[in-house]
């Protein structure tokens, strides 16, 4: 399958401490010279564009806490040949800057958020800016664009009794519900070995508070996601099953962290530095080309790799 779609991490930073994801105290942060600037990720983004890629995903850590966030965007944004340009965040600094986003070139984005409780919140995340984060998703849909996703990890006996509640959210604002099974990524994550809450007990728990869930065609590049809706719902609710399903055949992304490794597959380990080439006068041509080895080898990786359950989360993001 042919890669169309990047995820970069732009930075290792981030403000929450959550349960799954590397912890703060034990990772320390990566110097500043260790990351790319807004330049060599504008130029590594082309280079991977000229190379087939369509989608960009900016990830992290939590990437708006990347200096100028605005200005990189509006750089990526202008690559000739990039379709779409879309974002994933925990949701704390979205709400003050949605609008700006949206006026940069952002066309959509994607808030994690694992409970709407402040109790559960708290637990996951180590914050109580659950308030901060519903702000966010209300001005976030009032900014315009393209798409608002929810990205939920139900863990069982933590959150799995707000299924529906999440769930509910899709019905009167026009907001994908994502649900994505819990995946052991870390020696932090290993630790909750009975958390796995499947997307079959999911619909069932949503089904029997809400009705039924009728499936409706994904949107082309949608990724792995299988979408369904409920009777009358003005959003949609899909679920990415990467442990109670196997999709790495349909697979079309590469991942490049915040340091300019990048990674064909999330559970493979790095292939390939981009960082060298970009500061060592690599010119567009070789660029694009040492990017077309790597997707030669991605139809090597799968989720059996052997980096799989070690994964630094916080600097490749997910």
């Amino acid at each position: 399958m042919a890669v169309e779609y990047l995820r970069i991490s732009l930075t290792d930073r981030c403000n929450l401490n959550c349960v799954y994801c590397t912890p703060l105290e034990k990772q320390g942060f990566l110097p500043h010279g260790d990351l790319l600037r807004h330049e060599e990720l504008t130029r590594a983004a082309a280079a991977f564009v000229r190379a087939g890629v369509k989608k960009i995903r900016l990830t992290g850590g939590e990437p708006l806490l990347k200096k100028n966030i605005l200005e990189l965007v509006r750089l990526l944004r202008a690559i000739p040949g990039l379709q779409e340009l879309a974002l994933t965040t925990n949701g704390l600094l979205l709400g003050d800057l949605a609008g700006g986003l949206r006026a940069a070139g952002l066309d959509s984005v994607n808030i994690s958020l694992d409970s709407l409780a402040l109790a559960t919140f708290r637990e996951i995340t180590g914050s109580d800016g659950l308030d901060k984060v519903l702000d966010a998703i209300t001005k976030a849909l009032a900014a315009g664009f393209a798409g608002v996703k929810l990205n939920v990890v139900l863990m069982k006996g933590i959150n799995d009794g707000e299924a529906a509640d999440f769930a509910r959210l899709s019905v009167d604002r026009p907001l994908e519900v994502r649900f994505i099974e819990f995946f052991p990524a870390n020696e932090r994550s290993d630790r909750l070995k009975d958390a796995l809450f499947t997307t079959a007990e999911t619909v069932k728990k949503i089904e029997q508070a809400l009705g039924p869930l009728t499936q409706v065609p994904a949107a082309a590049g949608g990724g792995p996601a299988r979408v369904y809706s409920l009777a009358g719902a003005r959003g949609k609710i899909g679920f990415i099953s990467g442990r109670s399903d196997y999709f790495c055949g349909s697979c079309n992304r590469v991942r490049m962290d915040c340091t300019g490794k990048v990674y064909p597959c999330l559970f493979s380990p790095a292939t390939h530095d981009l960082r060298e080439p970009l500061r060592g006068g690599a010119d567009d041509a070789a660029l694009t080309g040492y990017i077309k080895k790597i997707f030669a080898v991605k139809a090597d990786y799968k989720k059996d790799s052997a980096s799989a359950g070690h994964i630094e989360m916080s600097s490749l993001g997910g």
